[in-house]
């Protein structure tokens, strides 16, 4: 997903991009806090593993995950909480956080590849300089992350084609949360996955990876239509729900 911003850096959206399209490895933060009962954290590494017992009710948001146990997790800050499969784990180790503070938490599945990135308290800027052909794949409120009265959105989308190429000529796919406006008309700005929260912005989400976001029997097929096949899987719907999941906690 993208690079950390410092407290006072605003990121322009190309470089916003090319972070994104890198993916994320392991980064550092706080130690992690997690409900009692659901999960085992280490203290010494900051990876929370669940306990395979552990079952969680499927929430009302969203398609039906396939995943039957889920555990939920709260930043270490004790701000935010989302639910995730147990089986996957969450990255919140010490040391790399954003100058002057805030939330890091990376979601990865059984096989260490990440998911999701979840950040706080960044700055950031966006200056539409190229519009793109665009599609929203899937699109869904969040009214539990409302700020000034306006809610959020979860949304999967894409930028550029085989005939008009995204940014860095390349067709983009992501999904994750945001408070820009819906495009409109044929065309829009670079993906800018960032959503107002205290005290500035934050983000959950990631580009679409095929390295990552494993899509079976897509391999032969071009970046755009994996991301399409991807949103079929069992593993995208249950992406869907844990980052739709995201709320302030209790």
């Amino acid at each position: 997903m993208r690079s950390p911003a410092a407290s006072a850096a605003v990121i322009p959206t190309a470089i916003l991009m090319a972070l994104l399209l890198a993916g994320c490895g392991p980064q550092a933060g706080p130690t992690a806090t997690v409900s009692p009962g659901a999960t085992v954290t280490s203290a010494a590494t900051g990876t929370t593993a669940a306990v395979p017992t552990a079952t969680v009710s499927p929430s009302a948001i969203g398609t039906a995950p396939a995943s039957a146990a889920w555990t939920s997790y709260t930043t270490a800050d004790g701000l935010l909480t989302f639910e995730h499969p147990a089986v996957w784990s969450v990255r919140d180790p010490a040391g790399e956080v954003p100058e002057g503070g805030g939330a890091f938490a990376e979601v990865t599945n059984q096989a260490g590849k990440p998911l999701a990135t979840l950040r706080t308290n960044m700055a950031t800027g966006s200056t539409c300089l190229e519009r793109f052909p665009y599609e929203v794949l899937e699109t869904q409120e969040i009214p539990a992350l409302t700020q000034g009265g306006v809610a959020p959105r979860y949304v999967f989308e894409t930028r550029g084609n085989d005939a008009a190429p995204g940014p860095a000529d390349t067709p983009a796919a992501a999904y994750g949360i945001t408070s820009v406006p819906p495009p409109d008309g044929d065309s829009a700005c670079a993906i800018f996955h960032f959503f107002t929260w205290p005290p500035t912005a934050a983000m959950f989400g990631a580009f679409y990876n095929p390295g990552n976001n494993v899509t079976p029997g897509a391999e032969s097929l071009p970046y755009l239509e994996q991301a399409k096949k991807y949103a079929d899987t069992a593993e995208y719907r249950d992406i869907k729900r844990m980052i739709t999941s995201l709320r302030a906690a209790a």
